[in-house]
């Protein structure tokens, strides 16, 4: 039964640790330009206990890996208070950047440590293959929490990105999404139009690689 169920864990697992990643950027980023909300609150941390969501770190995510083999979902949003930016709208654009940021940087060091031979056959540091298994696995959930988080859909980084980058017209009617964010997000998933959309770009970055 272990067996059965080990890959689902250790996914989760690979998840909850590169989502505290995600949104320890958006905090650091925000206390940065001026905002200490939190580092006040205690969620400038990279603890990921402090970073839990029933709903988008627990149930979503347990679901869509049972379901999907993805993990699909988000840490609780990190405070943010946009007045204390000397620009504000500029700002939410800089923090809405940053959780993505920390996916790409992991990604490409992955890539570096994949494409070095360190982890293949041969080598000091070859177990069996599970070390280049394990590489693999946190690539794929960077790509996954990066491509996911930049949908343009409220609440996730996307939306905040393209709010702050829309004239203030467009912007406050865009906002007027915002009340049915989840239900986009989880009619996409349910339809496969995100499975779809993450095995795309996923492979992409595996051809263009060649890993």
């Amino acid at each position: 039964m272990f067996d059965a169920i080990w890959p689902y864990v250790f996914r989760f697992i690979i998840f909850i640790v590169f989502a505290t990643f995600h949104e320890y950027g958006h905090g650091w980023m925000a206390y940065r330009l001026g905002d200490s909300t939190a580092k006040l609150s205690g969620r400038l941390s990279l603890n990921p206990l402090v970073h839990i969501d029933l709903m988008w770190t627990i149930i979503m995510p347990a679901m869509l890996i049972i379901t999907t083999g993805y993990a699909l979902g988000s840490a609780k949003p990190v405070p943010v208070n946009p007045i204390a930016f000397r620009d504000p709208k500029r700002g939410m654009v800089w923090v809405g950047l940053a959780g993505p940021a920390t996916n790409i940087i992991w990604a490409a060091f992955i890539i570096l440590l994949m494409k070095s031979g360190l982890f293949l056959s041969g080598s000091r540091l070859y177990f069996g293959g599970a070390s280049y298994i394990l590489l693999f696995m946190c690539l794929q959930m960077n790509i996954v929490l990066l491509v996911f988080n930049m949908l343009p859909i409220p609440p996730l980084d996307g939306s905040r990105i393209l709010e702050g980058l829309l004239p203030d017209e467009y912007a406050d009617k865009y906002a007027s999404i915002r009340p049915y964010g989840l239900i986009i997000i989880i009619m996409l998933m349910f339809l496969g139009v995100l499975g779809r959309l993450l095995y795309f770009v996923i492979h992409l970055i595996m051809r263009i690689f060649a890993l």
